[in-house]
């Protein structure tokens, strides 16, 4: 698993362009098929978008899904965009994460009507607990001129089906209504991202904007006008919950590689114990090291000061490049690890206020681009918290 990496996925180009805008460093990834990817980091973070365009459809939604998961193994995948509200109480623009997705175009024509067979996807457990978390914090939202309704992300069933539902009064539109009242939305392309996700073990998360009610006004131009600033809604709630799902990979890493090292420090100090003999007795003695009569025990150095921090953080420069030479690290990462770390030493040397914040948010970025290497992670493991300590 790429543990810095999130897929995002859109079947519009404006959709498509609303993510885009939020990324930096982009870089043409072209699939051996002729899919095309761009892989970015999103802005300010070290997290890692690899973006596609689906186009329409469940099928093709499915078929680019797969690939990118194959291609990239990444946190989770996203798909983002717009969809119609099936009820009046979810309002134009708000943002809608799909609890669980209906293809909702299965069932059987008998005598007596079409009755449903929907196949239905439920949304991965830690991934709804996350966003709804972000939904409280309330902090993701663009601001938009003109408009101080914030929009409200919603939880609840998104329907996908193969055709453009744009009435109310319809046959389809009254049946749909009728078996999947429960429905917030309805788009179409959420089953087949589900479906990819499913067979090949990757978390999936729904993320739609809503542009219009699927009630006769499509392509209006008052849909015109909320299809843009949906999109930019959930391209927003969508990029944050990308950021920080990467974040939690970050931080469950870094709690693995210290629980590692703790253990083999712990058969570090046995090997390396002082055995005593006096009298026919042996005493043996757990320690890290031994120098002349002094017993050093097992206690990992601490920054008191900036310029122990320093010290610590020029060191740290030799084991990213050591890992480099081993190609533990590819040369991309190395390059950015670097950034970081000059930052966190500039910031580390001054003593204005708000200089121990910037050393610790480096390092974080610094911890996010060595997460698949758990020496590092464990090595930054303290540093950060030294930072921490120097405020």
């Amino acid at each position: 698993m790429s543990k810095d990496l999130v897929v995002i996925l859109t079947a519009l180009n404006l959709e498509y362009q609303s993510v885009r805008e939020r990324l930096v460093d982009l870089r043409l990834h072209l699939h051996k098929s002729g899919t095309r990817f761009e892989v970015g980091v999103v802005k300010g973070t070290s997290c890692r978008v690899a973006l596609g365009l689906t186009s329409k459809g469940n099928q093709s939604s499915a078929v680019i899904a797969e690939r990118a998961i194959q291609e990239f193994s990444p946190v989770a995948v996203l798909f983002v965009g717009v969809a119609g509200a099936l009820w009046d109480a979810t309002r134009l623009g708000d943002v809608v994460v799909a609890s669980h997705v209906y293809a909702y175009h299965g069932g059987t024509s008998e005598d007596d009507g079409l009755k449903a067979r929907p196949r239905v996807w439920e949304a991965p457990h830690g991934i709804s607990q996350l966003a709804s978390h972000l939904a409280r914090l309330d902090e993701w939202a663009d601001p938009t001129p003109g408009h101080e309704d914030r929009p409200q992300v919603r939880f609840g069933a998104v329907a996908a089906g193969e055709i453009v539902q744009n009435s109310r009064i319809s046959a389809e539109a009254k049946w749909i209504r009728q078996h999947y009242n429960d429905a917030l939305a309805i788009e179409m392309e959420a089953a087949g991202v589900a479906q990819a996700g499913h067979l090949s073990g990757a978390p999936v998360a729904i993320v739609r904007g809503i542009s219009d009610r699927a009630d006769g006004t499509k392509n209006s131009s008052d849909d015109r006008n909320w299809q843009p600033r949906a999109a930019a809604n959930a391209a927003a709630f969508a990029v944050r919950l990308a950021v920080e799902l990467v974040n939690e990979q970050g931080e469950s890493a870094m709690q693995s590689a210290m629980a590692q090292g703790d253990r083999d420090r712990s058969v570090e100090r046995f090997d390396r114990g002082v055995i005593n003999t006096a009298r026919n007795s042996t005493v043996g003695i757990m320690a890290s090291s031994v120098t002349g009569s002094s017993v050093h025990m097992g206690t990992a150095p601490k920054a008191s000061g900036p310029t122990d921090l320093v010290t610590e953080l020029n060191g740290f420069r030799d084991q990213l490049r050591w890992h480099r030479a081993e190609g533990v690290l590819d040369e991309d990462s190395y390059q950015a690890a670097l950034t970081d770390l000059e930052s966190s030493l500039r910031s580390a040397g001054e003593r204005a206020p708000g200089s121990s914040k910037q050393t610790v948010l480096a390092l974080k970025r610094l911890r996010g681009l060595v997460a698949e290497c758990p020496a590092l992670v464990a090595a930054l493991a303290p540093l950060v918290a030294a930072a921490g300590g120097l405020a």
